[in-house]
């Protein structure tokens, strides 16, 4: 039961504070450290860093690191570094890159769409209640994960980045996002004003014709922020030794189909959530989760992080890169481009030590994946467990080394939330609990954080 008590601090209160901190000389050093260079700079902790060496016995070689610049676009980027390593392994290619951009505008058409839904499906729910409210936020937001990435792809397809180029808007997506939001929140409103009023205007069909008058200006938007993607292109590959495969008018969905060639219903999605509320084995979705009207539903199945990773790094033995979702802000040194918790000494420059497991800090709202990034290699011991991983990230080549990460396997434990992986990695036994009925829920939960 809570108690009625207020308690301030007092001007004794700070008196001890004080006391306290100018007591250890070390407070004074560690704040002179921390003022000049920075909190992150003062923290790093060069032994435990030297410790994590990049080299790494099962290395996938990438091409030219990407930049999503500002905006939250990590999951795509992620989902088209793993596609394009499929298309530079098979035609022999130095560097390819494909447009994350045209990802983006079908997601925020499709998410748009999906708002539009929502806000009718809900018309019972009070407009200042939580489920409505939390809606209505942030529609369209940048962020995404995986089972949307599949549902856009397996509607539109990919092209290349040549095809279909950054806008400035894509690159910098802050006003586009803020009045088309504008424009959505009074779209649904009117929707819902419509579907509580007469029977004329609450019929499926005079809501579904709002709808499209609507998305008609949704896609407007979009085609004068982004510029209108392209319904076929043509294609030109010129391989390491000068060898050109062309292709004249080709379709999106051709050229996922024939040049990436993944299967999509194949890759599934693995989370790490050992809360009281999320038992092991079980799988989940979150209600009102998605982008894709009539796509397939977020979905997810939690293993322990040993299954994950046995997986993980079969899949990368195999050669296919992995798309994976962690809470990057934890323990995280960006100029030296490491992840790891000694490394990242925040602990021992505050003289703190942080006591959650990883089950609490989902269950306390301390933690949850909130960006996406790539697999693209781990070292095995001489025991054959993995003790470090290689990250390809999407922030450029001036964050960490030349724009990749090294993430200890302690890290990789308590800071992974999420892989994607072919199912043919995961034994019979695991594949088969995904027939399971999926638990829903709530669209606040910390698993349906969207990756930015």
């Amino acid at each position: 039961m809570a108690t009625d008590i207020t308690n301030g601090i007092s001007s004794a209160d700070l008196k001890a504070m004080s006391k306290s901190f100018n007591g250890k000389r070390v407070n004074q050093i560690a704040a002179n450290a921390s003022i000049r260079s920075g909190v992150a700079e003062a923290a790093a902790d060069f032994k435990a860093i030297n410790d994590l060496p990049f080299t790494f016995s099962v290395d996938l070689k990438q091409g030219k690191i990407t930049d999503q610049q500002n905006s939250g676009r990590c999951w795509i980027f992620a989902a088209m570094n793993t596609f394009r390593y499929e298309i530079m392994k098979k035609y022999n290619l130095e560097t390819f890159e494909l447009s994350q951009s045209y990802i983006f505008f079908y997601d925020k058409l499709e998410k748009a769409n999906f708002f539009l839904n929502n806000a009718i499906k809900t018309v019972d729910e009070p407009v200042d209640g939580r489920l409505y409210a939390f809606l209505a936020t942030d529609p369209i937001c940048d962020g995404g994960q995986w089972d949307m990435i599949a549902n856009i792809v397996s509607k539109y397809g990919v092209v290349p980045s040549y095809v279909y180029p950054d806008s400035k808007n894509a690159s910098s997506s802050t006003w586009i996002n803020e009045y088309l939001t504008s424009l959505l929140r009074e779209d649904a409103a009117k929707l819902r004003r419509m579907a509580n009023g007469s029977k004329k205007t609450s019929s499926a069909k005079a809501l579904n014709s709002a709808r499209l008058e609507m998305m008609n200006e949704v896609y407007r938007m979009l085609c004068i922020a982004l510029g209108e993607p392209p319904a076929k292109f043509d294609l030109t590959l010129t391989d390491k030794d000068d060898k050109v495969t062309q292709e004249f008018g080709i379709t999106p969905l051709k050229f996922f189909e024939k040049y990436v060639g993944l299967d999509l219903q194949s890759r599934v999605s693995l989370i790490n959530a050992p809360s009281n509320d999320k038992p092991l084995n079980k799988t989940f979705t979150v209600k009102f989760l998605g982008n894709v009207e009539d796509g397939n539903p977020v979905k997810y199945l939690n293993l322990s992080m040993e299954e994950i990773k046995a997986a993980v790094v079969a899949q990368l033995k195999d050669g296919h890169p992995v798309w994976f979702g962690s809470d990057c802000m934890k323990f995280s040194l960006r100029k030296e481009g490491v992840f790891d918790r000694k490394a990242a000494g925040f602990e021992k420059l505050f003289d703190i030590q942080y006591e959650f497991n990883k089950g609490d800090r989902l269950t306390w709202y301390d933690s949850a994946m909130n960006h996406a990034m790539v697999i693209l290699g781990v070292n095995l011991d001489k025991n054959g467990a993995p003790d470090r991983w290689r990250i390809e990230n999407s922030w450029g080549k001036d964050a960490g080394v030349d724009g990749y990460y090294v993430a200890s396997d302690s890290w990789f434990d308590e800071f992974v939330y999420q892989v994607v992986v072919d199912k043919k990695y995961l034994p019979a036994k695991t594949v088969k609990l995904l027939d399971k009925e999926p638990i829903a829920l709530e669209p606040w939960d910390p698993m349906g954080t969207l990756a930015d």
